[in-house]
């Protein structure tokens, strides 16, 4: 009788893995489907006897104390193909053991909505009561998926388990796969009667209303969750999140700077000169404006907190107003002379070359960046 280690070709202190690692690599060798001689033939029914003593504690406690093979008749611990498989492939390749049939409830899908503001709407926050389309709960059958009165019954092919066994030849020989029940698409279970209202969904489309407290100084672009609020899942599984993607329009005199508020402002010339005292209409309300005497295009008067409630935050931005000052372009005869006579007595300078500007918006926006 051969020796059982140099069968396997392992030393007699040799652990188990190791054990175990060599007949796995002999295995492959010498299996019939791999290595179809009688030699081989033989030497695996040898190597697969050696690993069914060496492989149990007490056996291989009895073979190496000198109790013969260490195992009760003659390849008494040899336990089959099914044995090889598992040992290769692990136990859950034996047909699906373990495996559970999936849950018909499932997670709704996201929903999105967009939603268009005034920028007015960005200052202090809105509210919008928004109309989505999305799947709700069947209120006929409360996401059952079932007829009154009826419910799922076990699949007759899996059993519930929600798994088919499946033989696969490979050269191995005959491996036992475990793939999802056609007949219950896995779930385990079938539904003989399901829901007229929904088709046995669990649920159904329809439309509703969300109300929605916008922040103050959302942006376009800004997407905003609401969790719970998307498509309900099937079989009434929970509901998904809904995302609101926010457009802000134009205005007419203002735009946005970050948190700030821009906007330009028309002064007449004698009104430059003099200085005056104006109101304009802000986003929020009048706000009043002193002209210092003097000023010239591209001065910036900053109105502080008249501006964009920040996102997150309290205070408000600014509110930046830009002055461009209008140059008369048609005189009568009575005003020339007077401008005639304020040239001389004011004995302005002659005109000279200065750095050249990119009109008065560039001069703006130049100035709104310093302040």
């Amino acid at each position: 009788m051969a020796d059982h280690y140099e069968v396997l070709g392992v030393s007699r202190d040799a652990s188990t893995d190791e054990i175990k690692k060599a007949y796995r690599r002999l295995a492959r060798q010498l299996h019939p489907d791999v290595n179809p001689g009688e030699d081989a033939s033989e030497r695996f029914k040898l190597v697969t006897h050696a690993y069914d003593v060496l492989s149990d504690d007490e056996s291989r406690r009895r073979y190496d104390m000198g109790g013969g093979d260490g195992a009760a008749g003659n390849f008494g611990g040899f336990g089959g193909f099914g044995d090889i498989f598992e040992t290769f492939f692990g136990a859950s390749q034996g047909g699906g053991r373990g495996a559970r049939p999936r849950s018909r409830r499932e997670r709704g899908q996201d929903a999105l909505v967009r939603v268009t503001l005034d920028l007015g709407d960005v200052v202090f926050g809105a509210h919008r009561d928004i109309d989505v389309d999305t799947a709700v709960l069947c209120e006929t059958c409360q996401g059952s998926c079932c007829q009154e009165g009826t419910s799922p019954v076990t699949c007759d092919i899996c059993g519930g388990s929600g798994h088919v066994q499946r033989q696969v030849r490979s050269l191995l020989g005959n491996v036992v796969t475990s793939q999802p029940c056609g007949t219950c698409e896995g779930y385990g279970t079938t539904i003989p009667y399901p829901c007229g209202t929904c088709g046995g969904q669990g649920r159904v489309r329809s439309r509703r209303t969300v109300s929605l407290d916008i922040p103050a100084g959302v942006e376009t672009g800004l997407r905003l969750q609401l969790p719970g609020s998307g498509e309900v899942g099937k079989a009434g599984g929970p509901n998904g999140d809904l995302y609101v993607e926010v457009t802000v329009n134009p205005h007419a005199a203002f735009s946005r700077d970050g948190d700030d508020l821009l906007a330009t402002l028309e002064v007449s010339m004698t009104d430059a000169i003099l200085g005056t005292e104006t109101k304009i209409q802000g986003l929020d309300g009048e706000v009043d404006l002193e002209i210092r005497p003097g000023v010239q295009s591209g001065d910036v008067l900053t109105i502080k907190g008249r501006g964009i409630t920040p996102l997150r935050g309290t205070q408000r931005g600014d509110l930046r107003v830009g002055v461009q000052v209008l140059t008369p372009t048609k005189l009568d005869s009575a005003q020339r002379a007077l401008i005639e006579d304020f040239a001389k007595k004011a004995k302005s300078p002659a005109p000279e070359l200065a750095q050249f500007q990119q009109g008065l918006f560039s001069k703006l926006r130049d100035r709104f960046r310093n302040h």
